[in-house]
């Protein structure tokens, strides 16, 4: 595929995307920005949430981790389901109640000022590596198929890229990441639909012959019972990792809910989240069934590429013509901006309000600090998807994952001891704990070889909430002494 012609598409496809930024960001305010003025439609936040979940990293990576892991990602799927109940029917009524735009201000309420800078820091970190992640996997895309040739440093498409993000979230944050989202999962779900059925044809199958092919091959084994401690593929591992990597990394997360917290009141957030669930759960079922397909074709055209670089590899080859070409890279350009322009606006948000207070100034003042941050965070995401290119392994989602339960687990075990306990965290000790859990944990993990795989998040939280337990039973003698 012609790089000229892959520009024209980018550029296209970033017209209609400033497009929607114009005309949905007439009010250019800072509720407008954080909240939508809470009036997005439920099922409008479902469906484009879709794409932000999956981001660049599902579209690519999930079907290339098909090869040696198999369909055990869906055991995680099944926990994410559970997650996102728990989140519809437990934390959505807390962050309603409390009428919160940050929702990290429920810290403060409950454990003091600390508290509540800590969540929203852990938050900064976690965003601000997971959108740079997703975005590193996009831009190295794009160079090695487009801006290579045109001898185009990577830096520069990288700048390219975030600029473009900025230039159509800058005004309306949230209000304008409700309508684009939703195209770009359509583009997404379209490209990866159309490139299964094009492939399922190539192979000579028809109808539901994918489905009894994919069954007979070594790739459709979902669920791992044996060896519990060795193996981090165990259903229990990833079913248990799967639900508490939902409640953090969609429950806990400023990103997330700032969509959710932008619909009309809480039952439509509600519908909004229970119903996102379930078809997400047919949706990644979909992409494991596209990644065993993405291997048999390669095996079967000899197509030597494998993980994140397999369905690129297969999509620009030419075989399915130019619309297939066309279509991935429509959707490549869907997955990554889906997901990262909702970070940049969280990361905005949670900033603006958590550590400058920003509801305090007056409107005017407002907008021009917001804009201001808003250019902070892209800088950042510049620097953090340099420096991640000098370590990348080419197993991104893994990557993610791993990261993830790091930086979330504290998270977790701040709203479970907010929510579950009545301990009175004093606010010097917070923070050196939420620090030190995750660098025990690591070390832990290390000392085990890598074993407790997607049950991390748990041994983190855990590791937490001990030494969160720790420190009050000393205050309590303490003051008992005093």
């Amino acid at each position: 595929m012609e790089p000229m012609l892959i520009l024209g598409i980018i550029a296209a496809y970033f017209l209609v995307l400033i497009a929607i930024s114009y005309f949905t960001g007439k009010k250019d305010d800072s509720d407008t920005f954080f909240l939508g003025n809470r009036k997005s439609p439920w099922y409008i936040v479902a469906f484009g949430m879709i794409g932000a979940s999956l981001s660049g990293v599902t579209f690519v990576s999930v079907p290339g981790m098909v090869e040696g892991k198999f369909f055990s990602y869906f055991q995680m799927c099944l926990g994410f389901t559970v997650g996102y109940f728990i989140i519809a029917k437990v934390l959505l009524p807390l962050y309603y109640k409390m009428n919160l735009v940050s929702i990290y201000q429920y810290l403060e309420d409950r454990f003091g000022v600390q508290a509540y800078k800590t969540g929203s820091f852990f938050f900064l970190i976690s965003r601000l590596i997971g959108a740079s992640f997703r975005l590193f996997l996009v831009a190295s895309i794009f160079q090695i198929f487009v801006f290579d040739d045109m001898g185009v440093p990577f830096e520069l498409t990288v700048a390219i890229t975030i600029l473009l993000i900025w230039l159509y979230t800058f005004r309306s944050g949230i209000k304008t990441i409700i309508w684009t989202d939703t195209l770009q999962t359509t583009f997404m779900l379209l490209a990866v639909f159309f490139t299964f059925y094009w492939m399922s044809n190539s192979m000579g199958w028809a109808g539901f012959d994918f489905w009894t092919e994919v069954q007979a091959s070594d790739y459709s084994k979902v669920f791992f019972w044996d060896n519990f401690m060795g193996d981090k593929l165990h259903f229990v591992k990833q079913f248990v990792g799967g639900i508490l990597i939902c409640l953090t990394m969609t429950g806990l997360d400023q990103d997330m809910m700032q969509k959710n917290l932008s619909c009309k009141n809480l039952k439509e957030a509600q519908k909004n989240m229970i119903s996102f669930g379930l078809v997400l759960l047919i949706v990644n079922l979909f992409f494991l069934l596209f990644g065993a397909l993405l291997y048999m074709y390669a095996a079967k055209h000899g197509i030597d590429a494998v993980r994140d670089d397999l369905f690129p590899s297969i999509a620009l080859s030419g075989n399915g013509g130019l619309g297939i070409a066309i279509l991935f890279i429509l959707g490549l350009i869907a997955a990554a901006y889906s997901s990262a322009d909702s970070a940049l606006t969280s990361l905005t948000t949670a900033f603006s309000i958590d550590f400058l207070n920003i509801q305090s100034l007056s409107p005017s003042k407002q907008k021009r600090v917001r804009k201001k941050v808003h250019v902070g965070f892209s800088v950042l995401l510049f620097l953090v998807i340099l420096s991640y290119k000098t370590i990348n392994n080419k197993d991104l989602i893994t990557d993610l994952f791993v990261f993830a339960m790091y930086t979330y687990g504290p998270l977790l075990a701040l709203y479970f001891a907010g929510m579950y306990t009545k301990w009175n965290l004093k606010g010097n000790w917070i923070l050196p704990v939420c620090i030190a859990a995750p660098t025990l944990t690591y070390f832990l993990d290390l000392s085990t070889g890598g074993s407790i795989g997607f049950a991390l998040i748990l041994v983190n939280a855990s590791v937490c909430l001990l030494g969160f337990r720790m420190i009050r039973t000393t205050e309590v003698k303490a003051d008992l002494k005093g």
